[in-house]
């Protein structure tokens, strides 16, 4: 099977739990390192699925890079080369499919509650999981592109996750490891004492019972990428 490429947007927001979920199942994966100018590949289905990971850019911003990738999405789904997308990913996604992208009334920062949806396409990607203790760190968010449902909400971001096919896209992260979330606490610092509302929990809140946080949410990630996985194109 050809390799999945994980695009990286920023040295910061890498692959995390993700990579290590498909190491766990043998499946080859290469980082594509945006940040660092690297050249996206020519042609989707020279892998087997793309995901797309976070970044604090926005998908409107003026970047030379952004309209080469919103092609690449639409050229991978037209191809039936599965895509996800986490975050900005998932932004980049609901731009390239025909949605869009604007300010979400809450920034959300932190950890949150994100409830599935009752319909066919989340059961079929969730399962028995009625929601989830998931963490966020945005300040946009995205709408349902033409023929996409939603699959995910939460009190102060309607548009959690939707899906389309194969194709999923996660305003939340669910790619967390512990090392991750230190790392954004630590260079998100300012942002988070200069926002001060209900929905940006200060660092000592994030950081606490840290590991059993993140392994419950990992539990959730695996099943999404199991779901995932199984349209990888051979």
């Amino acid at each position: 099977m050809k390799p999945v490429a994980i695009f990286r947007h920023t040295p910061t927001e890498g692959p995390g739990y993700f990579a290590t979920y498909l190491e766990t199942r043998s499946i080859d994966w290469k980082l594509v390192k945006i940040d660092a100018g690297e050249a996206l590949p020519a042609f989707a289905d020279e892998f087997s699925g793309l995901a797309f990971m976070g970044g604090p850019m926005s998908v409107n911003d003026d970047l030379p890079w952004i309209p080469g990738v919103l092609q690449l999405i639409r050229a991978a789904v037209k191809r039936q080369v599965p895509v996800l997308g986490h975050c900005l990913g998932a932004q980049l996604m609901s731009k390239a499919l025909g949605g869009s992208v604007g300010r979400n009334p809450h920034k959300e920062i932190g950890w949150g509650r994100v409830d599935v949806a009752d319909n066919e396409q989340a059961r079929a990607w969730f399962g028995d999981t009625r929601g989830f203790l998931s963490f966020h760190w945005h300040g946009e968010t995205f709408t349902i592109p033409p023929g996409a449902a939603c699959i995910a909400s939460s009190p102060y971001c309607h548009n959690q996750a939707f899906v389309l096919d194969r194709h999923l896209g996660l305003q939340c992260h669910v790619e967390m490891t512990p090392e991750m979330i230190r790392s954004w606490c630590e260079s998100g610092k300012r942002e988070i004492e200069r926002s001060v509302c209900a929905t940006v929990q200060q660092v000592s809140e994030i950081e606490r019972d840290l590991q059993p946080r993140v392994s419950v949410l990992n539990a959730v990630a695996a099943r999404l990428y199991e779901h995932w996985i199984t349209g990888l194109k051979a």
